[in-house]
């Protein structure tokens, strides 16, 4: 494929290996593969790329390359799943746990200028550089390995679902070399794969951040209309100082989304108001991916807030109307 006559347009990459985890590789220590120079525009940054192709093993399907190398270092994945290549992980459950924040834009002109930029960086680079930021949580890490498989997870090369199954319609039987199964329905089946690169609204990510946050007390509460954080043990600090070390390690939250700041400095805690739910959620499960919140030096813990009792009329109302029924009830209960 020719690459396109745009001044935007970086040109083209031709490498000599692909960047690939255990798990898309194989078991097969004598993989083989096809090499075509150009043979597909990368996902990502949509320059011609050398496209890999093999088969990982018996019984699984063909396997490609489908981002270009250089955005696989740029991110530290692999470039066919996509996934971390030191913990396996989607790139939003890695970066969300080490609070690392994403540098790489997404609108094409400076998509490119970026990319060649860090090109440029890590052929000059004597180790090579290979993510766009690095920050260094230890709890993070730690949350990272207990979540990550030790082993490669070769189920993840099983050949696609069979369309013609689905309809009904399959003849081939037994020979058929695709899996007949009835599809699975559900958040998890709308995958997209620049999402999943850029680490943004990746529901398989989603499920795996929720599930760590109930297992460590932190499920989101039933009431929607909490959107309260509590910082638990802060130190000696002032609203700004809370506010930088919140959008330190939640890079994703902008000022203006949060709705209230209130320290109480008598016990040594800050409430924190966002105006949507949804982020009130995302922020509590990076917090607790990061083990907690890091301000002027301490980890403070963070729990979610309570509902507010009712005060005033809304209280008067409500025990008017618990009175009248506990009434209702007497009167029914003596006749």
């Amino acid at each position: 494929m020719p690459a396109k006559h745009d001044i935007n347009k970086v040109g083209v990459e031709s490498s000599d290996f692909p960047i690939l985890c255990e798990t898309c590789l194989g078991p097969n220590p004598y993989v083989r593969m096809t090499k075509q120079e150009f043979g597909n525009e990368c996902k990502i940054c949509n320059r011609p790329f050398t496209v890999f192709r093999w088969n990982p093993g018996a019984g699984g399907r063909y396997k490609k390359t489908e981002i270009c190398n250089t955005c696989a270092k740029i991110k530290g994945v692999c470039q066919t799943c996509l996934l971390d290549l030191e913990y396996g992980l989607p790139v939003q459950v890695r970066d969300a746990a080490l609070g690392r924040k994403s540098q790489a834009p997404q609108s094409d002109i400076n998509k490119q200028y970026y990319i060649q930029n860090l090109e440029a960086q890590m052929a000059d680079s004597p180790d090579g550089q290979t993510f766009d930021s690095e920050v260094a949580n230890r709890a993070g890490r730690e949350m990272l390995k207990g979540i990550a498989r030790s082993d490669p997870y070769y189920k993840r090369n099983r050949p696609h679902i069979c369309s013609f199954f689905v309809k009904g319609e399959c003849t081939r039987g037994g020979e058929c070399p695709f899996r007949h199964e009835i599809p699975k329905e559900g958040e998890l089946a709308k995958q997209n794969i620049v999402d999943r690169y850029y680490g943004k609204n990746d529901p398989v990510a989603k499920k795996m951040l929720r599930e760590q946050a109930e297992i460590k007390g932190m499920k989101a509460p039933d009431d929607k209309s909490i959107t309260t954080l509590l910082f638990l043990g802060l130190p000696q600090t002032t609203e700004s100082e809370v506010r930088a070390s919140l959008v330190g390690a939640c890079p994703f939250v902008k000022p203006i989304e949060i709705r209230s700041l209130t320290i109480v400095e008598a016990s040594h805690c800050a409430f924190v108001n966002f105006k949507l739910r949804n982020l009130a959620e995302k922020v509590a499960e990076a917090l607790t991916a990061q083990g907690g919140i890091e301000v002027s030096g301490k980890k403070a813990k963070v729990v979610w807030g309570r509902a507010r009792p009712q005060k005033g009329k809304a209280a008067i109302a409500a025990g008017e109307s618990s009175g009248s029924t506990s009434t209702a009830t007497a009167e029914m209960t003596s006749s």
